[in-house]
């Protein structure tokens, strides 16, 4: 009951491994200390009231020491853990509480160190999240927050750096970029098919085809992906895009005389 038991809640399976497990600073249980001093204050009084009253300071005193002791252990199983996935915190005594965020998903780290925090080496984190959970926004009384907060984004940054590996791998390992343009094609028809004193005119096969922009690789494929659904659909091709003058090629065509 009084230990939290991280490592039952790790992804064994896919090589979740604990970079750092945070336990509450020491000075997140002076508060539950000194109220368990004034519950034993309060327990001694019993032996200066009257006879008859001895069970005010009993009870009072019971009372006081109970909540303190509750409060201890409560903040002693408070964990945070850091591992090379996400970021989760595991709380409550009776009832178990866990909260879990990916790495992907932390936006902005925030630490706060207020003077006492200065003194005695903690501080708290604030996590700003596309989620925005609330189990893991505030996490307060870190030891050594400044190690820590550099333990977090060296995580996350190498987290990133995986990511961007296995998707590399999808495609053999090489960087994804667009198909490479192919070079100008330019038709000519004989002259001799030609009428000696009437110029015919150009048709679209024997117009030049210019090269290809930087993106209209997207538009070839989105162009050959409408013909194949329609092909399936059972439907008419859809008609080629009218043709530019603007990209066609300024080179000279040899035109007979």
């Amino acid at each position: 009951m009084f230990d939290p038991r991280i490592e039952k809640h790790l992804i064994a399976d896919q090589g979740e491994r604990v970079v750092d497990e945070v336990r509450k600073h020491w000075a997140a249980t002076v508060s539950a200390v000194l109220e368990l001093f004034a519950g034993v204050v309060v327990l001694l009084l019993v032996f200066w009231v009257p006879a008859q009253a001895w069970w005010v300071p009993v009870l009072l005193g019971g009372a006081i020491t109970a909540h303190a002791v509750w409060r201890f252990f409560e903040q002693h199983l408070d964990r945070f853990v850091i591992t090379n996935m996400r970021v989760f915190r595991v709380h409550g005594i009776l009832s178990q509480r866990i909260a879990t965020m990916p790495l992907t998903r932390i936006l902005d780290i925030s630490v706060h160190k207020p003077v006492v925090g200065r003194l005695f080496g903690y501080g708290h984190f604030v996590f700003e999240s596309a989620a925005q959970e609330q189990g893991l926004r505030d996490i307060r009384y870190v030891g050594d927050p400044d190690r820590r907060g550099l333990t977090i984004q060296r995580v996350i940054q190498q987290a990133g750096l995986r990511g961007a590996a296995g998707r590399a791998e999808q495609f053999g390992g090489a960087p994804i970029l667009p198909p490479a343009a192919e070079p100008a094609r330019v038709t000519v028809t004989p002259a001799a098919e030609y009428d000696a004193n009437v110029t015919a005119p150009v048709t679209e096969a024997a117009r030049p085809v210019a090269a290809p922009s930087g993106w209209d690789w997207l538009a070839e494929a989105q162009r050959r992906e409408d013909e194949r659904l329609a092909q399936l659909r059972g439907e008419p091709a859809p008609a080629p895009p009218p043709f530019d003058p603007d990209r066609t090629s300024t080179a000279p065509i040899n035109l007979p005389r």
